[in-house]
């Protein structure tokens, strides 16, 4: 039977909630919490398969890893932690858990939309230093619906797909960047630059990998293509967007606000800008921390590690 480690089951088992008895049938398991760079190399030995959890695994390591190390799973969608080359010429095979986390995040994403829509945020602190303006006069935040407004989605892979069939259920017209755009029945839903997204979309949401080629893929040139009344919600990798340049944007009132799930770096620092602004809803990377979701993560990991061992490997990434 081959071998598995789980190196750092916490960062997804946090709550210790998770059903592991199908991945226990499979492969002999041993898992350990958190693991920190130092110990990598001692607790693979013997061991055939790795599973990590936005564990950063450099090259350097892989290169030492022992000769019983046949595969590593990551425990979710990205995997820019992992040195693909470094473990593709070491004939190590990399897969990956895309779309366990789907209709997570891509609630999380409209929820960020829905409460930017109608400044819950700025409505809660009013309440907290006791202005009750909202109650006795007219509502002194904006607040308007979705219909009609233009959603722009950069990245329409599984999660953005998602996030659009709920943008049209709101009655939302719908722009999208895609690599690979493939075809929509829905005629409203438009293939666009990036650009074009940029200045003629209300609210801008990203869910694009993070690779050498999307690192600050909105930075300041991009953010002064939106519309001052325009929200952009990244709920993906934070490096997505250059983080200066977004707060530079927010303060200056170049933009209306955003909802951020993901930072650069995570966990951030304490005295980042971000967390004072009343025009951005912040979030801990909980897109995909739903219970549903971790348990499903299990499952399809499961069945990662069963096609492996069976000679059909799936969700290879490199």
């Amino acid at each position: 039977m081959k071998k598995t480690v789980i190196l750092n089951s916490a960062k997804f088992n946090f709550d210790n909630k998770l059903n592991f008895s199908k991945l226990g049938t499979i492969t002999e398991v041993t898992d350990f919490n958190s693991t920190t760079d130092e110990l990598i190399l001692e607790r693979i030995e013997n061991h055939n398969i790795l599973i990590t959890k936005e564990l950063p695994v450099r090259g350097d390591l892989i290169k030492q890893f022992p000769a019983s190390v046949e595969l590593i799973c990551e425990a979710g969608t990205g995997f820019n932690n992992i040195d693909i080359a470094a473990a593709t010429e070491k004939k190590i095979k990399v897969c990956n858990v895309p779309g366990y986390s789907t209709d997570s995040v891509a609630q999380l994403a409209f929820t960020l939309i829905l409460n930017l829509s109608s400044s819950i945020k700025q409505q809660q602190l009013m309440i907290k230093e006791k202005n009750f303006d909202n109650f006795t006069k007219y509502l002194q935040v904006p607040h308007s619906e979705l219909n009609n407004k233009t959603l722009g989605v950069i990245g329409a892979g599984t999660i953005g797909r998602q996030v659009i069939k709920i943008a049209r259920t709101f009655g939302m017209n719908v722009l999208f960047y895609d690599l690979n755009p493939g075809s929509w029945d829905d005629q409203s839903i438009k293939p666009a630059s990036i650009e074009d997204i940029m200045r003629q979309s209300d609210f801008i949401t990203l869910h694009c990998p993070l690779t050498a080629d999307t690192k600050h893929l909105i930075d300041k040139s991009r953010l002064k293509l939106m519309k001052p009344s325009a929200y952009i919600i990244n709920t993906s990798r934070g490096a997505l967007i250059n983080e200066s340049d977004l707060i530079d944007a927010l303060s200056n009132k170049q933009i209306a606000g955003a909802g951020l799930d993901v930072l650069d770096p995570e966990p951030p620092a304490l005295d980042n800008p971000l967390f004072e602004m009343e025009n951005v809803i912040l979030t801990p990377h909980i897109g995909w921390q739903t219970i549903e979701a971790r348990q499903r993560l299990v499952e399809e990991l499961t069945i990662n590690i069963s096609s492996y061992i069976k000679g059909k490997p799936v969700n290879v990434v490199n």
